[in-house]
């Protein structure tokens, strides 16, 4: 194995990778990320995000290796996690993790860990050097690795997974440049120029406020307009109530391909639903009510709502349609759950 490479990378160019990082990329368990876009169903809105979570753990982990140069703290550890932060991403990126959360009370953080603890392997796979063994031979603890991951090591987790962080200043200008918005442009040199270490906390000098507020803009602004599309959001919904209505199956290892072609053995309307979203025959819209628009009991009761399945089969019978082809949306804990950091802005000055 050559022990040095670089890889051409669209946004930063050419990213130097040796030693650890660069067995760690050629391991099945980083390998996966090819298959698995890093957007989702985003490319049926916008046709050029077909960028993967493999492209985007490469450009975490060149970003956070940055800031701890700039920092000056160990820059191999922080490197390692910010590569390893989304090997535990199921199919389709966010998308199902609420389900696989409600099912098995695990986010891909929790099989993350699991993965960089060498507790869970791929299938076909078991006999390779697991990502555990593989930290252990350049002298790495996949224990601290996880707590980092877990958020429990201080300025080190912060810099991949804080308020602002490598992982948002990729993702952002990732996204953006591949859907060919502009929201998501950031001033990431100024950002990270401006970061400084605090009572083992990540802080930034006032001189770089304004270029934090753009890149909170920036976030926002993504949001509304890409991650949160009402298009991608029926394809995601479309996806999610074909795996509902299958018998219960560990798709936590699976690529984007090799769940759809599971869906498509499984029944007639997992079939149906995976050529939908192949062709783009998308559900419409119908009726929808903003936030807003609710008064506080309506709000109250959404709130409590956990299962909104009886409400879906009373419409499709009264307006003659079969069960599966009426979904109603309430927006929220899926949300919270894929992205927490937009839940609440804490940035320290």
């Amino acid at each position: 194995m050559e022990n040095l490479k670089y890889i051409r990378d669209s946004l930063y160019g050419n990213i130097k990778v040796e030693g650890v990082f660069l067995e760690l990329i050629e391991s099945p368990e980083l390998q996966r990320l090819h298959g698995i876009k890093q957007l989702g169903f985003t490319y049926l809105v916008y046709p050029g995000a077909n960028h993967t979570r493999l492209e985007h753990s490469l450009g975490v982990c060149h970003m956070a290796r940055k800031i701890c140069n700039k920092l000056g703290v160990e820059e191999d550890i922080v490197g390692v996690a910010a590569l390893l932060h989304d090997v535990g991403h199921g199919p389709f990126s966010h998308t199902l993790e609420y389900l696989m959360h409600k099912r098995t009370g695990k986010d891909h953080v929790e099989i993350t860990k699991e993965i960089v603890e060498g507790k869970r392997r791929l299938p076909d796979f078991e006999y390779e050097a697991s990502i555990k063994e593989i930290l252990a031979k350049y002298g790495i603890d996949a224990g601290k690795v996880a707590k980092i991951l877990d958020g429990k090591k201080g300025y080190m987790s912060e810099i991949i997974h804080g308020s602002l962080d490598a992982d948002q200043i990729d993702y952002l200008m990732r996204d953006a440049y591949y859907t060919g918005v502009a929201y998501g442009i950031i001033d990431s040199e100024r950002i990270i120029q401006t970061m400084r270490i605090h009572n083992d906390s990540i802080i930034f000098e006032r001189k770089g406020v304004s270029a934090l507020e753009s890149m909170l803009v920036a976030r926002a602004l993504m949001y509304s307009s890409v991650y949160l599309h009402k298009t991608v959001r029926i394809a995601e919904l479309m996806l999610i109530k074909a795996v509902e209505r299958s018998p219960p199956f560990d798709f936590s290892y699976f690529t984007d391909y090799e769940l759809l072609e599971k869906l498509k053995q499984i029944g007639e309307y997992q079939r149906d639903m995976v050529i939908r979203l192949k062709y783009r025959k998308l559900f419409k819209k119908a009726f929808a009510r903003g936030w807003g628009e609710l008064n506080q009991r309506e709000r109250e009761m959404l709130a409590e709502m956990e299962d909104v399945k009886d409400i879906e089969e009373e419409i499709a019978r009264r307006v003659g349609l079969d069960e599966g082809y009426i979904i109603v949306d309430i927006p929220g804990k899926d949300i919270m759950l894929s992205e927490p950091r937009i839940r609440k802005v804490d940035i320290k000055i």
